[in-house]
């Protein structure tokens, strides 16, 4: 198993020397950013904005959608761009929080 884990990290770092950059996440429509509206946007209106969300979690007890895309790169510039919304128990925006860099 330790030697799985430890040839799978030198994969890992081989490639990534090699290919100069790593990618997580996916693309999603942030120019749809303006459109939510708290205490107002439902989820299956995020979910016909955005598509499927990259990852799901709970936040103090409340649902949280997170859309992300992350580049990172040895020979330029790192590109991110996430999305958290949380919705209260009835399946409406709470809260959000949009951050890129360029």
């Amino acid at each position: 198993m330790f030697v799985k884990k430890i040839s799978a990290a030198v994969l890992m770092a081989t490639t990534l020397t090699f290919a100069g950059c790593a990618s997580v996440g996916q693309d999603f429509a942030t120019h749809n950013v303006d459109q939510i509206r708290v205490n107002e946007t439902t989820r299956s209106e995020v979910q016909a904005l955005f598509g499927e969300p990259w990852r799901t979690g709970m936040k103090d007890g409340k649902r949280t959608w997170t859309y992300g895309k992350y580049r990172w790169s040895a020979f330029g510039d790192d590109k991110t761009e996430d999305l958290i919304i949380t919705f209260d128990g009835n399946g409406v925006v709470k809260s959000y929080n949009y951050n890129a860099t360029q």
